[in-house]
């Protein structure tokens, strides 16, 4: 399983999927272990938000964790078998983790999306 986390500061998930450029990746290690394997650090045009190409390498996830997104963002990656995942939790690892354990994540803040 792969699961990328919006991550602007490569420290914290942050919130606002849509305009995220910076991603953690991460993966099970082959013991039950998640670990970061990569990062993407996009360039703006590459944000979901102005993004209007075909391939994204955000496809590739079978999760993303963030902080907050809208609905559109939900259904825009639920086209391309992405599970979003949205949290209040801020450690990368410790939801990683809990995707991986099949544990759930702590309930996002609420989100209002102008």
């Amino acid at each position: 399983m792969k699961i990328g986390i919006t991550s602007q500061n490569f420290r914290t998930i942050t919130g606002h999927a849509g305009k995220t450029r910076r991603f953690l990746i991460y993966a099970d290690d082959g013991n039950g272990k998640a670990v970061e394997i990569d990062r993407l650090d996009l360039p703006k045009e590459m944000s979901m938000h102005e993004f209007r190409g075909i391939e994204h390498p955000v496809q590739s996830l079978d999760v993303l964790i963030t902080g907050s997104c809208g609905e559109g963002f939900i259904r825009r990656l639920a086209q391309w078998n992405v599970t979003v995942m949205p949290t209040s939790e801020t450690d990368p690892q410790t939801a990683a983790q809990a995707v991986l354990d099949g544990k759930p994540l702590a309930p996002p803040v609420p989100h209002e999306h102008h």
